[in-house]
């Protein structure tokens, strides 16, 4: 990653009662989504929580994806006109509504 660009995280916190299908996520949702964005995505994390910040501790997150863009208006152009077909698709694999955010990066 460089200075300057965007980062979108999709995070899934963890809780009781909520599910989340990571090979589904990993190999039908992910590769959908980049299918659909297609070249404005520069870069992609996939990450499954695994504990807390204290020892023993759970998770905040069952799972995080990480999407990384040159400019905002790459990821708006390439991500807006197909929201809505991404978004439909999460039923298929879990039942937790995600937290986004957008960042820039700084290092």
């Amino acid at each position: 990653m460089k200075k300057g660009m965007i980062k979108v995280s999709v995070m899934y916190p963890a809780g009781e009662g909520k599910t989340f299908d990571m090979e589904y996520y990993c190999n039908k949702h992910v590769p959908m989504a980049g299918g659909l964005i297609g070249d404005a995505v520069k870069a992609l994390t996939i990450e499954k929580g695994i504990g807390g910040g204290a020892p023993g501790s759970l998770a905040s997150y069952a799972a995080m994806g990480n999407l990384y863009f040159e400019t905002m208006d790459s990821f708006q152009n390439s991500f807006g006109p197909n929201a809505e077909k991404i978004m439909a698709d999460l039923p298929n694999f879990t039942n937790i509504e995600p937290v986004i955010q957008i960042s820039e990066v700084m290092i």
